[in-house]
């Protein structure tokens, strides 16, 4: 399970990135901001599954 959740959250963060980088070409600040939040929830799930991992 932990594979596939670091998968899912690195493709989580990969569409975060691609969001904020329309955003910025777009001239959205909003699309732009939840681009940055997407990378932003990614990295907190990510970082929960590095603690899950350092416990095994």
């Amino acid at each position: 399970m932990g594979i596939e959740d670091k998968a899912r959250n690195a493709a989580e963060e990969a569409k975060g990135k691609l969001k904020e980088a329309t955003g910025k070409a777009k001239d959205d600040e909003g699309l732009e901001a939840e681009g940055k939040a997407d990378q932003a929830g990614a990295n907190v799930k990510q970082a929960g599954e590095n603690v899950k991992d350092a416990f095994k």
